[in-house]
C-alpha cells in the first residue's frame, strides 16, 4: 500500500543545491508526482513526473524516490516524527546530500 498517493507533501532544505526552497510535491494514486517551486529564483515551475515509489520503512518513517525527466533522481526520508527530511540528490555526474524538514499539507 502506497502511503503517499493522495498526498501533497512540502518540503524545505536547509543545505544542497536546493537550500531554502520550498517545494510541493503532489502524490497522485496513479503513481505519479507533481512538484512545483513555491519561492526562489525557480518558483511556479513545476513538472509532473511519470512515477514514484515511496515505501512506509515504519509507523512514523517513510522513504520516496523519483526519477525526473532531467535525469535526476531524488530520494527522501521521511520522520514523521520531528518533520525531518533526509535526501539524495543526484544525476549521472553529481551527488548530493541534503537535510531539511517538510509538512503534510494534505
Amino acid at each position: 500500500m502506497d502511503p503517499l498517493a493522495g498526498r501533497t507533501i512540502k518540503w524545505t532544505f536547509d543545505d544542497g543545491p536546493m537550500a531554502g526552497a520550498s517545494v510541493e510535491h503532489s502524490f497522485d494514486a496513479d503513481g505519479t508526482v507533481t512538484w512545483t517551486f513555491l519561492d526562489g529564483e525557480h518558483r511556479g515551475a513545476s513538472k509532473r513526473e511519470k512515477s514514484y515509489a515511496a515505501v512506509k520503512v515504519s509507523e512514523r518513517t517513510w522513504a520516496v524516490s523519483y526519477l525526473a525527466a532531467s535525469g535526476h533522481t531524488l530520494t527522501v526520508v521521511l520522520n514523521l516524527d520531528d518533520g525531518r527530511a533526509y535526501a539524495f540528490a543526484s544525476n549521472d555526474k553529481s551527488w548530493e546530500s541534503m537535510r531539511g524538514r517538510f509538512e503534510l499539507t494534505h
